[in-house]
């Protein structure tokens, strides 16, 4: 893992179309080749990863804040297409070349957005949520998941009423408790515990409503398939992974549905595996 975790280097507002402020964060070499970076559930942008290694891969990484999380602006209206049709705008009025992003855990349905908008030429996803929509994938979830999942369909209020309560700390909590030991022990001890509590302090900064929406879009139907997405896609997963909200079987029924998808499927890592082979993830990202 990385022993540090420095602030970004860089921060700002992107100004949408409509008024609303996107706000980034970024670390590594201005002129590094951009890599879009889309946080897990309730966090900012400002938990990176790799960034003792950015200078060396000549990695510009930037980090998302989705609308109603940390410092970008709510979107009442705010869905998968809406939020990459935000973050594409903004790639395309600050880049001049090719954009890739990496989605981690409930940041992967968001940048598979912006794939399928094609705003990016490669993607890769790590312990990613998966399509929980789809009926092979929800046969796989646990009981209490595939639950939630159908009342996102059926009665998606009642859902955003009962995941209003939660906060950074109820979440870090849930996140921690249904983890691999391994995972988390990496993410209770400093630096990262520090740093991971911050992301979500700072997510959390305009209350629950932007993670509750997420939660609602994100695990319910995608508007897009993934069989229609033909940049390359890579998925990492670690196979001692237990989050019961990344992909059942660890990307391999997902993995199938893309036209040029690679699966990596690592021994002896779990959700950490973003910030232990995080070089390793960027490195084959930007070579793509």
């Amino acid at each position: 893992m990385p022993h540090i975790f420095p602030d970004p280097q860089r921060s700002g507002a992107f100004r949408l179309p409509d008024g609303r402020r996107l706000a980034w964060h970024e670390w590594g070499p201005r002129d590094g080749a951009p890599v879009l970076f889309m946080p897990g559930a309730g966090t900012s942008g400002r938990l990176g990863f790799a960034l003792e290694h950015l200078d060396e891969l000549e990695v510009r990484l930037i980090g998302i804040d989705r609308p109603g999380l940390g410092g970008s602006d709510p979107d009442p209206g705010k869905t998968l297409d809406s939020v990459a049709g935000d973050i594409g705008a903004f790639i395309a009025a600050e880049f001049t070349s090719s954009v890739r992003a990496v989605g981690y855990s409930q940041g992967a349905p968001f940048v598979l957005a912006l794939a399928a908008q094609g705003h990016v030429t490669a993607l890769t996803l790590v312990a990613g949520q998966d399509d929980f929509a789809n009926k092979n994938t929800r046969a796989l979830l646990p009981d209490f998941v595939a639950e939630m999942c159908e009342r996102i369909e059926t009665e998606p209020e009642s859902v955003a009423r009962e995941v209003a309560q939660a906060d950074p700390d109820w979440l870090r909590n849930f996140i921690i408790e249904t983890s691999h030991r391994d995972d988390a022990a990496l993410y209770s001890a400093e630096p990262f515990a520090s740093a991971f509590a911050a992301a979500l302090q700072t997510g959390f900064a305009q209350g629950s409503a932007g993670y509750v929406r997420d939660l609602l879009i994100a695990a319910g139907r995608w508007p897009f398939a993934a069989e229609d997405i033909t940049i390359p896609v890579d998925l990492w997963y670690g196979l001692d992974d237990a989050s019961p909200v990344h992909s059942p079987d660890f990307g391999e029924t997902l993995s199938r549905r893309f036209p040029r998808a690679s699966l990596h499927q690592i021994e002896g890592e779990g959700g950490r595996i973003l910030w232990t082979r995080g070089a390793d993830i960027l490195r084959l990202l930007v070579n793509r």
